[in-house]
């Protein structure tokens, strides 16, 4: 009896523990936000716990309700989730899996935990739901931040690099190419400056939204910076063929852009065109071989299309790496003066020289000024070896004149970015009167390309020149459009016949007839005539008949150092 009476206490506490455990499990259940599944294999038992009613319009009864779930899933997630819920046939014991609710556009995590007994068979198992929608949205944000630009909503150049990259990957696998479009809007800056930053960044968003047209899982399309845009087109044909896509830019630009506020704006693009394997094998070298393609369709005008080529890029880098040295050689010392002589074509007599700078690099490498002084004029350097030329050649010219008491005429070449300089005049001036040298004998000599952006400033400049008894020679004539507009307004004492016209003065007719016409009409204006690039006496012969004044070229004198000019006016003593 007292026996039955224990076991019967036992039972009773046993159950009341049980009671208070359940209790327990159940509080912490229902303070919980997350809602709970609990299934029990030996009872075939399912329970609903926690936040549920707040997750879900349905109970889950018995295990095949458990379908419910899956209903309410984005389909794309329907596989996944349902490895999750039933995991135990796959013997594992924990899982987790995010899914996109889609009636609630909500993200809900489901972890499963799965308890088995010590032979291997399931005894418990718990699901528990959890909203990830706020966690989800500041991934996806990130994700936005590290992948995205913020500006146009196109891929970001970090996140194009990858995907291009994969490309590359997949191409040699399966043997296709892939090919990049660099793509650069011409004249943005005077857009963005001149009507606004906020219309500068509705055109780019506009224009990025008419790329985003062609992206698909074969294309990717990015913002790089400011105006420029990258395409990447694997497997290129038909309507994603790079041809295509770039004839569609070109038609959409010329049509116009409308802006986000409205206005239509006329715009052109420059573009580049480099393929794998061809150009490049990897992304980074794929990227840069396009873009420097699209530099040279810039150099050819606007609206143009380039596609890769071994020598552009060669030219490209060539000049990359001159400008490298460049920074360094007017420090280094490289740079000499080299003069040509120029003389009168009745007497033969010496008239002057032409200072023109010669560059030896550090392994005695001739580089052209053909070369390096587009270069300098793009990057800047211009003006501290213009200075140079200035001030060597004007202390050349004063030691001839010191040494031989002559007076002959100092011709300089000065670009448009020098006279753009506000102290140019100034500066000029200082460095005549520092070596003495009279201002009547020299000579600046400018081209057409100083008159295009500001001509009413320059003429300016030019005019205080002349006051002060500076000679000023209009270079390169005849190679303009609007050459003789200029003579009119310009004070000019000398006109250069272009050697392109001397080189064909003999055999071909309507050269002749040009340069006699050139050289009549300058004299009846008053200014001197002189003819570059005269090789031979047959061009010398026709070129006194017509009566140009002084000839300069390799038949009298070619290009040389200060001391064979001092030699020169030594003979003519």
């Amino acid at each position: 009896m007292d026996e039955m009476r224990y076991q019967l206490d036992l039972l009773t506490a046993i159950n009341q523990r049980l009671g208070d455990q359940e209790k327990m499990y159940r509080l912490v259940c229902e303070s919980s936000v997350n809602a709970y599944l609990y299934y029990s294999f030996e009872n075939n038992i399912c329970k609903c716990m926690g936040n549920w009613n707040e997750y879900f319009n349905f109970e889950i009864r018995q295990l095949a309700d458990v379908a419910k779930l899956l209903d309410i899933v984005d389909e794309k997630d329907v596989h996944a989730l349902r490895n999750s819920l039933f995991l135990e046939k796959r013997g594992l014991k924990q899982e987790t899996v995010e899914c996109h609710i889609t009636e609630k556009d909500v993200w809900y995590q489901f972890d499963v935990n799965v308890i088995y007994k010590e032979d291997g068979t399931p005894m418990d198992k718990v699901i528990t739901i959890s909203d990830v929608s706020g966690y989800k949205r500041q991934t996806e944000e990130l994700a936005k931040m590290a992948y995205y630009d913020m500006a146009t909503g196109l891929y970001n150049r970090n996140y194009f690099v990858m995907m291009l990259g994969e490309f590359l990957r997949r191409a040699e696998e399966e043997n296709v190419t892939v090919s990049v479009i660099f793509i650069d809007i011409d004249d943005f800056k005077r857009i963005n400056d001149g009507m606004g930053i906020v219309v500068g960044e509705g055109l780019l968003q506009s224009f990025a939204f008419f790329l985003k047209d062609f992206e698909d899982e074969h294309v990717i399309v990015s913002h790089f910076a400011s105006d420029l845009f990258c395409i990447a087109v694997y497997d290129p044909c038909g309507a994603r063929s790079a041809d295509h896509i770039c004839n569609a830019i070109k038609e959409k630009v010329l049509q116009g852009i409308i802006s986000p506020d409205g206005q239509k704006l006329l715009v052109t693009a420059c573009i580049g065109v480099a393929e794998y394997p061809e150009a490049s094998t990897n992304a980074l070298g794929l990227i840069n071989c396009a873009e420097i393609v699209m530099f040279k369709a810039k150099a050819s005008g606007k609206n143009v299309v380039k596609y890769f080529d071994t020598p552009i890029v060669n030219e490209f880098l060539q000049n990359v790496k001159i400008e490298n040295k460049l920074k360094h050689a007017v420090f280094q010392k490289e740079f000499v003066m080299y003069f040509q002589p120029q003389f009168f074509v009745d007497s033969k007599k010496l008239r002057g020289a032409e200072a023109l700078i010669r560059w030896y690099d550090k392994e005695e490498k001739f580089i052209s000024p053909g070369v390096f002084i587009p270069i300098a004029e793009k990057n800047g350097m211009i003006v501290p070896i213009g200075q140079w030329v200035i001030e060597e050649s004007i202390r050349n010219f004063a030691e001839w004149k010191k040494r031989f008491d002559c007076h002959i005429i100092l011709s300089i070449n000065i670009s448009a970015i020098q006279y753009k300089q506000p102290d140019f005049v100034n500066e000029l001036i200082k460095i005549m009167q520092k070596y003495d040298v009279p201002a009547e004998e020299l000579e600046l000599e400018v081209t057409e390309s100083i008159l295009i952006e500001d001509f009413e400033e320059v003429v300016k400049k030019l005019n205080m020149l002349r006051d002060y008894g500076i000679k000023i020679s209009l270079d390169d004539f005849g190679t303009g459009y609007s050459s003789l507009s200029y003579l009119k307004e310009m004070p000019i004492d000398t006109l250069k016949v272009d050697k392109s016209f001397v080189d064909t003065i003999i055999t071909d007719h309507s050269t002749k007839i040009i340069t006699g016409s050139i050289i009549q009409m300058v004299k009846e204006l008053g200014y001197e005539t002189i003819a570059e690039g005269v090789e031979d006496k047959g061009q010398y012969e026709y070129l006194k008949e017509i009566g140009c004044d002084i000839i300069q070229g390799y038949f009298l004198g070619k290009p040389m150092p200060s001391e064979k000019i001092a030699q020169l006016l030594c003979e003519e003593l």
